[in-house]
């Protein structure tokens, strides 16, 4: 597969400097580079000698995303179109209820972000500390505030009627240190920056299909590093969305895909991790569904991680269908690896996070 190159209202061009690589000598290798797959479509990925299991660390049925930590240690939790918080022993309780508390507008995925301080030079403020950000669906596209007392409040309003799918934080920087919306309307994806004042800027409407837990790169992510990162759970692939609206193609996750089944989570794993108490993801229950879903939040300990060969500064990658992930590691070529394995009823939603539960 040839990496492809595009700019906002432009056709996808071959991306120069990418060197083609057989796949045997990939299998060999254990290597999938970013743009290249073995035969069949799929990318040479490595088995970890200790594969990791999810599994159930509380119960939570509508669970659809994660956010955090914050500095107390609490998870964030986005369920039934309200929020809760996880505390680190994995109890659960309410948050943002009551009067000018949260409850989203409605809407199947109102993904949330959660600041923690970033300051925005260009606009001369800061995202306060332990501030959510949720996508709003319905009523005024856009995204809502709430802040650590739970208060709510309209914070942006996007300049799309297309459905608002994915949104992250750039910790980075490359960004601007802004929040990241994204909407997907077909093959097409539009990418927003949005400052601490809530002005939007837009930074490209034609990034590949994308949806789902959306992630900033590290400055250690080799060549993406501080590049948007996007699943596409259709094809199953991962894109690197750039600061100016470019896309590249960063690897094909070699798990399975199609709707309700592909790489739908992701998260980077924070310096520091082994003493967290590991990953966190949401396992939605979804009646009818191929993938039901077990109404859980699904939890990997970072000991078992560590065992799989995970390290600060991977990407981990999660199935929407079954929890299967892989992690994947970028410098000048990335490497992917199949580390961990859910409930074969499992239905993923949202980010992954690190850390509680």
């Amino acid at each position: 597969m040839t990496l492809m190159r595009a700019k906002a209202g432009q056709r996808w061009t071959p991306l120069s400097g990418v060197r083609r690589v057989r796949p045997a000598a990939l299998a060999l290798a254990g290597l999938s580079l970013a743009g290249c797959s073995a035969a069949a479509g799929r990318p040479a990925v490595r088995t970890a000698a200790a594969t990791a299991r999810w599994t159930a660390a509380a119960p939570s049925p509508k669970v659809l995303d994660l956010g955090g930590p914050r500095r107390d240690g609490t998870i964030v939790v986005a369920t039934a179109g309200r929020l809760a918080l996880l505390a680190p022993r994995g109890a659960l309780r309410p948050f943002a209820r009551g009067r000018g508390g949260y409850v989203s507008p409605g809407g199947e995925e109102p993904y949330i972000a959660l600041a923690a301080g970033q300051r925005v030079s260009s606009a001369r403020c800061t995202f306060p500390s332990g501030t959510v950000y949720a996508l709003r669906i319905r009523h005024g596209r856009g995204v809502t505030a709430i802040d650590p007392a739970g208060r709510a409040r309209r914070f942006a309003t996007l300049p799309t009627t297309t459905r608002a799918n994915g949104i992250a934080f750039d910790a980075t920087g490359r960004f601007g240190h802004r929040v990241l919306v994204t909407a997907t309307a077909g093959s097409n994806t539009a990418v927003y920056a949005i400052d601490c004042r809530g002005t939007v800027t837009t930074v490209t409407q034609s990034a590949p299909r994308a949806e789902g837990g959306i992630a900033v790169a590290p400055a250690t992510f080799g060549r993406f590093a501080g590049d948007l990162i996007a699943p596409d759970e259709i094809s199953g692939r991962i894109y690197a969305i750039a600061p100016d609206g470019t896309s590249r193609l960063l690897a094909d996750s070699g798990l399975p895909h199609g709707q309700d089944i592909g790489v739908e989570s992701l998260g980077f794993v924070p310096a520091g991790f082994g003493a967290r108490a590991g990953a966190l993801v949401a396992d939605r229950r979804t009646p009818g569904n191929r993938h039901p879903g077990d109404g859980v939040i699904l939890r990997i300990g970072a000991a078992s991680l560590t065992r799989a060969g995970v390290r600060a500064g991977d990407l981990l990658i999660a199935s929407e269908g079954g929890a299967g992930t892989d992690a994947i590691t970028c410098g000048a070529s990335c490497q992917v690896r199949h580390v961990a394995d859910g409930p074969p009823a499992a239905h993923v939603e949202g980010h992954i996070a690190f850390g509680g539960g």
